[in-house]
């Protein structure tokens, strides 16, 4: 079984967030890169298919040569090799464009993916990597089981969960419970030498056609000052909520 694993790397939460001063895009300067968190869960899951089912993992990643090392850490988490796209990732199309091609061209039986990114929050491309591919597609994956040529998925639906089997190959975008937290891979000494000597291939994009630009970025505006009220004082509090806070 081959299993493609789809890689973005995103700015470390506790970064703080700039845009240029023309504010047309994003400020990259002091910026600490990591592996998407809910990639992460997907390799996961994938490293343990590794292990049970004697899967060879690939992770792709579309990016610049500085998405280098998020992808060095996929490749010493236990990922087999990797595939990096030359192309700065503009849009969920042309992204989506890229991770089709190279599933394709590479006939793999699953392609994982986290839900969405947590810079962008898109939560485009694995659907439209499916739509691409024409194979079924499952999201916000929970659980996931595969036997031959099916895999049973557990996704999670409003008010519930939902258990469906779907024939391969197929595109799942996975999130937290497809693996618990407690199993991420934390990469030993070992995972870190080998990864320096594992293929990592890079590629042109094969397609440029961008359907999206960004137009301007805005900050989110500072939290105003809290004004602390007495809990004898409810005429002030409710005066304050009607009159300032304008929400009853």
């Amino acid at each position: 079984m081959k299993i493609l694993v789809c890689i973005s790397s995103v700015p470390d939460t506790t970064s703080k967030i700039n845009f240029t001063a023309d504010k047309s895009a994003f400020d990259k300067n002091g910026i600490q890169w990591v592996i998407n968190p809910l990639d992460e869960f997907a390799l996961t899951k994938a490293i343990k298919l590794q292990e049970s089912q004697g899967a060879t993992v690939t992770v792709v990643n579309v990016g610049d040569a500085g998405t280098e090392a998020v992808i060095r850490k996929a490749l010493a988490i236990g990922a087999n090799d990797a595939v990096r796209v030359n192309s700065e990732a503009k849009d969920s199309y042309s992204v989506a464009k890229e991770i089709a091609k190279i599933a394709q061209d590479g006939a793999y039986d699953v392609v994982l993916a986290g839900k969405e990114s947590i810079d962008y929050n898109g939560g485009a491309v694995p659907g439209m990597v499916a739509a691409l591919l024409n194979q079924p597609f499952v999201n916000a994956c929970v659980g996931l089981d595969i036997n031959g040529a099916e895999a049973t998925a557990v996704r999670e639906i409003e008010g519930g969960k939902e258990t469906i089997s779907v024939k391969l190959p197929a595109v799942i975008a996975g999130q937290k419970g497809i693996v618990e937290e407690k199993d991420l891979i934390i990469p030993n000494m070992r995972g870190i030498m080998s990864a320096r000597t594992k293929p990592l291939q890079v590629v042109e994009p094969s397609n440029k056609e961008v359907k999206v630009d960004a137009i301007s970025f805005d900050a989110v505006p500072p939290r105003a000052a809290v004004k602390l009220v007495s809990p004898d004082n409810l005429d002030e509090l409710v005066r304050l909520l009607h009159e300032e806070a304008k929400v009853i």
